[in-house]
């Protein structure tokens, strides 16, 4: 099944409340949860977890179709880097708390508040989903590391002013250790389109970047 089509998705309050409403509900969270979010997406720590983020992500939603979960995705996509910080290692299921909170404000079922916290979970990167939704969601966060060359150095650049704390020697180390990782993934992108677009440049920026990484420690 093709995903990739046309369909306008933003970061605006007109967005934010279109895709509660299509999910069909009543009402949607207080007005100041889409303010809130916008405010930690704009946190000074942050280089790389930003607004600018959250639009590219959106940006390739706009191109999916055939798929019924739009609407999950987008709002588990508002919410999937809510929480951020370098610090600390729960920041997924925090932000999974937090868009269950707004589900449940919005009088969201059980089993719908349920996908969306999974959804955000799925964010970790731990494990492969199973279900179209979840991998739709992760690809498309990932689709960074398949970005064109400057992008992706600006993205390696914007993480490391997020962790600024950690001594070089070290954060080389580590983030070399995280993307071999991921390099030494079977596939990186779950959905054969996203494969097809996105996993042979990021197997090029991945290497790139490991080997720059090693020769500077």
């Amino acid at each position: 099944m093709s995903h990739l089509g046309n369909r306008h998705v933003d970061t605006t309050f007109d967005s934010w409340c279109r895709e509660w409403s299509e999910l069909g509900l009543a009402g949607r969270p207080p007005d100041d949860f889409y303010a809130s979010l916008l405010a930690h997406y704009q946190q000074p720590h942050r280089a790389y977890h930003t607004l600018q983020h959250l639009d590219e992500c959106f940006a390739l939603l706009s191109e999916v179709r055939n798929c019924p979960c739009l609407a999950e995705i987008s709002l588990a996509l508002w919410f999937h880097d809510a929480i951020y910080d370098t610090a600390r290692s729960d920041n997924e299921a925090a932000s999974a708390d937090w868009i269950a909170e707004a589900a449940q404000l919005a009088g969201a079922s059980t089993a719908l508040i349920d996908r969306l916290h999974a959804l955000v979970i799925a964010t970790q990167h731990s494990v492969i989903p199973q279900n179209e939704a979840a991998q739709l969601l992760i690809d498309i966060d990932l689709t960074i590391l398949g970005a064109s060359g400057p992008r992706f150095d600006e993205y390696e650049q914007q993480i490391r002013r997020e962790y600024i704390w950690v001594p070089e020697s070290l954060y080389r180390q580590k983030r070399a250790e995280l993307l071999l990782q991921f390099l030494q993934r079977p596939v990186l992108y779950c959905t054969a389109e996203f494969r097809a677009r996105f996993e042979a440049p990021a197997r090029q920026n991945l290497l790139r970047s490991i080997q720059a990484l090693q020769q500077g420690a």
